[in-house]
């Protein structure tokens, strides 16, 4: 396979849940049901659409176990910021910050994004 072919590997759409304003990122952020990851996004940035593309590919928990936001950073810099507050974790894209009852419990950036990290932090 060459440097530019398509993968044969099955494609895999992961439930994303686009996060477009404040209010709607503050609503995730105080939900106690399930565990949330943010995955903060620059489609312009070769190693974030790299860094999304493996986390699709390597996600295996269902859907049920963690709702998972999607954060445009070109069109929603601001709902960016406000996760970095109030997380008090300093903004990088890629970047996944994964929230548990309030508490951050994983955040990871460029290459380091891990899912399978994810997964067993979540089966505790």
């Amino acid at each position: 396979m060459g440097w530019f072919s398509k993968s044969t590997a099955e494609e895999k759409s992961l439930p994303w849940i686009p996060l477009t304003s404040i209010e709607a990122l503050m609503k995730a952020l105080e939900s106690t049901e399930r565990p949330a990851l943010f995955f903060k996004h620059s489609t312009r940035c070769s190693i974030s659409i790299m860094a999304l593309s493996r986390l699709e590919q390597r996600w295996a928990m269902a859907p049920e176990d963690c709702d998972i936001y999607f954060i445009d950073l070109l069109n929603h810099r601001d709902v960016s910021n406000e996760l970095a507050e109030q997380t008090n974790i300093v903004h990088q894209s890629p970047q996944a910050i994964l929230v548990r009852n309030g508490e951050v419990i994983y955040t990871a950036t460029h290459g380091d994004i891990d899912a399978g990290e994810m997964a067993k932090l979540l089966s505790h």
